[in-house]
């Protein structure tokens, strides 16, 4: 079944559309990436301060939070995604207790993985953000790191989400502090940033906004996080063969796939049925539960190696 007519270029207008009040238009992303090759000139924390409900509800630390408050005062019933550029975009979504709700399609599906990336995460839970489709579209340099990735089968994609008005996706939420945001935003380089506003699996809205890592370009990447230079880009990208992030002619890497369809049926049938029929390839039509079936069958029965088995163990 084809869904074209959610184009890539609704990104653009669907983000200036969508921008708020004390959204400058002028405001350029600069992101920056967490790896240890990665030159010092990079730090987002730097850059930024210089610029102005198996399926139940899953809490993390189980020790009866009370609901976030808000700070956020410009969301109503036609909230409307945007783009954070900055630290202080970032404060604007926060709640008064100060924290930042993260929104997780992909490996932070798993509450495992999440904690692995955030020990002090609290309140993690299962959403509905409408909206959105998940595509398996932009190469990932961490599968060539780990030595998971498969270039001579194009076997090298890692998830990302796009704007679809017809989609809607089953996602996990959870909060970090304010205080951990520099480094998640030097973890998620190749994304952008975008507030978005989940509901519960009974349809009510979130107090808060959360934090989605979406589509970004090679251009911006190159030119905005990389400020122009060949020499950034290959500290990220380069040095693995890498010529274009973003592209439409990759597939999922077999163990990341694997680990994340593991991860959505962990959360229960609704969770897994959407991850499987709401996930694409690059080409915006084949589903992952078609992909299973066809050119990827094998791939649920294949093993992480012992090193990585907790890491992509779903």
């Amino acid at each position: 079944m084809s869904i074209n007519i959610c184009t890539l270029t609704s990104t653009t207008s669907f983000l200036t559309n969508s921008t708020p009040p004390f959204f400058s238009k002028n405001h350029q992303s600069s992101f920056n990436s967490s790896s240890s090759s990665s030159p010092p000139s990079l730090s987002i924390f730097n850059s930024f301060t210089n610029t102005n409900t198996k399926i139940i509800t899953i809490l993390r630390r189980r020790n009866h939070l009370k609901p976030m408050s808000s700070s956020f005062e410009l969301y109503n019933d036609d909230f409307k995604p945007f783009q954070l550029n900055d630290l202080h975009d970032f404060q604007k979504i926060a709640s008064s207790e100060g924290y930042i709700s993260i929104c997780g399609f992909g490996s932070l599906l798993s509450e495992k993985s999440a904690m692995s990336t955030f020990p002090n995460l609290i309140n993690f839970r299962v959403a509905r953000l409408k909206g959105f489709r998940r595509v398996f579209a932009h190469v990932a340099p961490i599968f060539f790191e780990r030595g998971i990735a498969k270039p001579e089968t194009k076997e090298i994609s890692s998830l990302s989400v796009e704007p679809c008005k017809e989609e809607e996706l089953i996602v996990t939420v959870f909060e970090i502090r304010e205080s951990e945001v520099p480094s998640f935003m030097d973890r998620e380089l190749e994304f952008r940033f975008l507030a978005v506003m989940p509901e519960t699996l009974e349809g009510k809205a979130f107090t808060n906004p959360a934090v989605l890592c979406s589509r970004y370009s090679d251009e911006e990447f190159f030119n905005i996080r990389c400020k122009g230079s060949k020499e950034i880009y290959y500290q990220h990208y380069g040095r693995y063969n890498i010529d274009n992030i973003w592209r439409d002619d990759i597939l999922p890497c077999r163990l990341y796939l694997r680990h994340c369809v593991l991860a959505a049926k962990n959360l229960g049938e609704v969770a897994y049925n959407n991850f499987l029929d709401h996930t694409y390839l690059g080409n915006r039509e084949t589903t992952i539960r078609q992909y299973l079936m066809t050119t990827g069958s094998g791939v649920m029965e294949e093993e992480p190696p012992e090193s990585l088995k907790t890491r992509y163990g779903g």
